[in-house]
């Protein structure tokens, strides 16, 4: 099977440009490709995961991918999907965060030997001259038709800035430089890139005369459409130290019944075969299928090692083990004790991070959705002493699956 059809097999395509040229490319031609990655935050997130698939189905197959880091467009900001303009950052900060995104993508794409490239479009946007681009590439867009994109619908209402109108000439730029350069004949992205891929491949066709092609991938999102990737604490991040591999295998494993067979196609090499069988499954069967897709996707960000200690620490808990050495702990000591008084029930989510502000802390307890060693806290006053931690630790649960560990030295 060709590495297009089992793209399509997994529901990863969602639009092409050109349906036959590129399943014809992808057949008979070695192609290079590539996907951009704007280094907006110090790691990527469960909302890159699906390309950094795409990206190692597509090597697999013996394509050669580029990985443009966005060190020059997150200057200025893609407006896709936002009411308001991003935050603008630094030009150290961005530097920090491609470094972060190198680390990274080396776990899921090879390149060694030039068998893929990692490029930062900062090499090259940064040393343009102004008028000279309106000149090479300005000219080639019309106002009115930019307009119409989809990725400036959503500004149009609160105002879009000149800085941000500016980012679909620069990335539709630097596909004109990758075709240029290293023969890049195909751009790929989330479905919501699909405007700015199209600004790159008419420009190719006016400025070299040439055909370039663009294929978007589905965005990984629940049966309602919602997207993937958000817990009430944040984004889910493929960075241990902001997602730990236990807090990671949870997501998976806690996605619902209806997307788990999705998820299964999309982000694990799980032979298709064994997905189609699993897609006869009801009930039970159903949490198996979470808990392969649980071990294979944390297997894959944080390694086989890792996938296995939040694996067992998941079913000791499930078995009401709750001595597992692998789920979230918090340490606390005496001091944090405050003697006598003990530490309130909002410090305490505080200091394990289970909540983002003492306002959400309020809310969860008043909600109901907080206990402490299977008793619910019905108030934002209670307390814990020493003797809470008579055992050694006290168990906290957030919601219905959600548990952290915290110990008292």
């Amino acid at each position: 099977m060709s590495v297009f059809d089992e793209l399509k097999r997994r529901g990863l395509i969602a639009q092409m440009t050109h349906e036959e040229e590129i399943k014809r490319l992808l057949e008979t031609e070695k192609v290079t490709f590539y996907i951009g990655f704007d280094a907006t935050a110090d790691s990527l997130h469960v909302g890159h995961f699906l390309q950094l698939m795409v990206m190692a189905h597509m090597q697999k197959a013996g394509h050669r991918p580029i990985a443009i880091l966005g060190t020059g467009t997150t200057l200025v900001g893609d407006p896709t999907g936002k009411t308001d303009m991003r935050k603008m950052l630094t030009k150290e900060e961005i530097r920090h965060n491609a470094e972060c995104f190198k680390r990274q993508m080396s776990k899921f794409v090879d390149f060694s030997d030039g068998k893929a490239l990692m490029l930062e479009n900062g090499d090259w946007l940064m040393n343009l001259n102004y008028l000279d681009f309106l000149r090479e590439v300005g000219v080639h867009f019309t106002v009115n038709k930019m307009l119409t994109a989809e990725c400036f619908q959503s500004r149009m209402e609160k105002g879009l800035s000149f800085l941000e109108f500016n980012y679909m000439l620069m990335q539709s730029y630097d596909f004109l430089k990758l075709y240029r350069d290293y023969g890049c004949k195909l751009e790929l992205g989330g479905n919501d890139q699909w405007s700015n891929i199209i600004g790159g491949i008419e420009l190719i066709r006016r400025a070299e005369r040439k055909e370039a092609y663009g294929m978007t991938f589905t965005l990984l999102t629940t049966k309602e459409g919602k997207k993937m990737g958000k817990t009430e604490g944040g984004a889910v991040w493929l960075d241990p130290e902001k997602t730990s591999p236990y807090e990671f295998y949870q997501y998976w494993r806690n996605v619902s019944d209806d997307d788990v067979i999705n998820c299964l196609k999309l982000i694990t090499f799980v032979p298709m075969e064994e997905i189609e069988k699993m897609e006869q499954w009801e009930g039970q069967q159903l949490n198996q299928a979470k808990e392969r897709l649980a071990f294979e996707v944390t297997k894959l960000v944080h390694g086989k090692e890792e996938a296995q200690k939040a694996m067992e620490a998941a079913r000791a808990l499930f078995d009401k083990n709750a001595n597992s050495d692998d789920m979230p702990t918090t340490v606390l000591t005496a001091e944090d004790l405050n003697g006598e008084e003990g530490i309130g029930i909002i410090d305490l989510l505080m200091k394990t991070g289970l909540v983002p502000s003492r306002g959400e802390a309020r809310r969860l307890i008043t909600q109901g959705g907080i206990s402490v060693d299977d008793q619910k806290v019905d108030g934002i006053e209670q307390s814990y002493k020493a003797a809470d931690f008579a055992k050694g630790h006290i168990m906290v649960k957030k919601g219905k699956k959600v548990f952290h560990k915290v110990i008292l030295k």
